[in-house]
């Protein structure tokens, strides 16, 4: 059977069951759930998924991991969709997991659906992954070997804007410290090491760093804890930094830069520096395979999916994803879906709004039809996914 039909029969099963998509990705909205944290969130998953015939792992890897399965090893290429669901601390579903959670059941739903009407072989598995908001769940499952056997990775991320060619960038976060002594602030205020002072020339310092920091170099912080009270000497400070660059060989440059801000305002202060780069927020850039992505636009125009024009996204960085990490060890697309809401941007509460209203629906549904529509080529060309693994050892002997 060619590509076609088996299309037309994804499209059909995720629009079957566009109501119930709609309320997994609400029941996931209305109860929003810290990183490591996503119970609910893994429940209303993992039941869909097993009610509608996949065969669930559940707290896989992590507690709240999950895996769900259609089709078997061996039999053609292995497909994973990957969901995150996590929120954000004070704004909920600012950065609209809830829906990237439903784009990867819904896919999941039209590929089933496709390789059931078909003889066609290959493995789908809907990889649930937590805590991408700083947690870094998918490093975990890479570490786990979890993409040792799979092909190619997919998942899409609602946004002000579509694209199929996100810039994401790599990045790290560093955990600072700063010791001092206390000391009685207006009687014996020489006998004390002022940590606050170390810390404030520690952001000082980084922000005099930024005039000489490439245009897309980023670093941005802040201090949280800044001492106990104005008449002690502050004896422990701390901050908390992301550091961030195009790709991950640039972020070792920018780390050691800021490194020694850190180091310079220990040395200034006599106070003593602690700092850790956090292996576990180490997210690198997100490498688009160009066959994978190209495939993906053309299904998604196919169902009228309109893409922000490239001019207007020039030098416009999308933040950073533990995705990112999987597009080095398997490739991967992560195309980025206008949340169908004017005007909000991820990381707001206009966005957290966003995220929960009927407008989003619509493009949510074509995104998960056109990741479908996208890893049905794979599964009935052989030659395509050829194409797509010289692009990924291209790029990888390239760097």
């Amino acid at each position: 059977m060619t590509a076609k039909p088996l299309k037309d029969a994804a499209c059909v099963e995720i629009d079957r069951y566009a109501d119930e998509l709609n309320k997994v990705s609400h029941a996931i909205w209305e109860k929003p759930e810290l990183n490591f944290e996503e119970i609910n969130a893994h429940k209303v998953l993992t039941d869909f998924l097993e009610k509608h015939g996949f065969e669930v792992e559940r707290n896989y890897k992590l507690d709240t991991g999950f895996r769900a399965v259609f089709g078997q090893d061996g039999t053609g290429p292995h497909v994973a969709v990957l969901c995150e669901y996590d929120a954000l601390p004070e704004i909920g579903h600012a950065c609209g997991h809830n829906l990237i959670a439903e784009v990867g059941v819904a896919a999941g739903l039209g590929v089933k659906a496709a390789l059931q009407a078909t003889g066609t072989g290959g493995k789908l598995t809907v990889l649930g992954t937590p805590a991408e908001e700083g947690g870094g769940g998918k490093i975990d499952f890479i570490n786990a070997k979890v993409f040792d056997d799979v092909d190619i990775a997919m998942m899409a991320h609602p946004s002000p804007m579509a694209t199929a060619f996100p810039y994401c960038l790599a990045a790290i976060e560093c955990n600072i410290k700063f010791h001092g002594k206390a000391s009685h602030a207006a009687g014996f205020p020489w006998k004390g090491i002022n940590a606050l002072d170390a810390a404030v020339l520690c952001y000082q310092n980084i922000s005099c760093l930024r005039q000489q920091m490439k245009p897309d170099w980023r670093v941005h912080g802040i201090i949280n804890n800044g001492g106990a009270k104005p008449n002690i000497i502050p004896e422990s400070t701390e901050l908390e930094y992301i550091l961030r660059a195009p790709t991950d060989a640039e972020l070792n440059v920018l780390k050691e830069k800021v490194s020694k801000c850190i180091e310079a305002a220990a040395s200034a202060t006599g106070c003593t520096a602690e700092y850790q780069f956090n292996p576990r927020g180490n997210y690198s850039n997100v490498v688009t395979n160009k066959t994978l992505a190209n495939a993906f636009v053309d299904n998604a125009e196919g169902l009228g999916v309109e893409f922000t024009p490239q001019e207007k996204l020039a030098g416009i960085a999308m933040g950073s994803t533990d995705m990112g990490n999987v597009s080095y060890v398997v490739p991967s697309i992560h195309p980025m879906y206008d949340v169908g809401v004017e005007g909000c941007l991820n990381h707001t509460r206009e966005f957290t709004a966003a995220a929960g209203s009927p407008e989003a629906q619509r493009n949510t549904l074509d995104m998960g039809k056109a990741l479908a529509m996208t890893a049905i080529d794979v599964f009935t060309s052989p030659d395509m996914l050829s194409k797509i693994k010289e692009d990924f050892n291209k790029y990888f002997q390239t760097e």
